[in-house]
């Protein structure tokens, strides 16, 4: 049991400080995640993207890297995107679930939420990440941003402002992606 040291008596028990964490160093402890839950996530989360059968949608692992993955996505049906396939690279944080990966169009996609360099404006790859999402969410959820974006917080203006007239934009990504017949 610690005593407070008054000052007055030498024979008595100098002060014990006890020191605790503090509430930020608490937080990081447990925000903590070891490589290996990383590894096991991201292979979790592989077999279960293979085994989800969703049709546009896939990624696997770059070569050895379980860290960087290669994903491609389709246009969905009845969008002016429908018969365009789209190369992504999703790379993962050493804290992943609780960062989101980084995630980018490899090849060029003409959408008023991607930029020229293929960076994707996307709140829950930002603001709104959640670790509940996985990499099957992160597909879905950039499939449906094709036919579905935000015009209201554009990336690229000009795609932005064609987007309101849907066959001058279909021209557009036909003229840009879709094979020559």
């Amino acid at each position: 049991m610690a005593t407070m040291n008054s000052g007055n008596n030498s024979n008595t028990p100098a002060t014990a400080q006890v020191v605790m964490p503090s509430p930020k160093q608490t937080l990081s402890t447990a925000k903590t995640v070891d490589t290996q839950s990383v590894l096991k996530r991201l292979q979790s989360e592989l077999m279960a993207l293979m085994m989800s059968g969703d049709s546009g949608i896939s990624a696997f692992p770059e070569e050895d890297n379980i860290f960087n993955w290669k994903g491609t996505i389709s246009g969905s049906k009845d969008t002016v995107f429908e018969g365009t396939e789209y190369k992504l690279s999703l790379s993962f944080p050493t804290d992943y679930p609780f960062k989101p990966p980084k995630v980018k169009f490899e090849t060029g996609c003409f959408h008023p939420n991607v930029d020229v360099y293929g960076n994707i404006c996307l709140d829950i790859l930002q603001d709104k990440w959640s670790s509940a999402y996985d990499v099957r969410t992160i597909l879905i959820s950039i499939q449906s941003l094709l036919g579905e974006p935000n015009i209201s917080s554009p990336l690229n203006t000009q795609a932005a402002a064609l987007w309101c007239n849907q066959e001058e934009y279909r021209k557009m990504v036909e003229k840009l992606y879709k094979p020559s017949v």
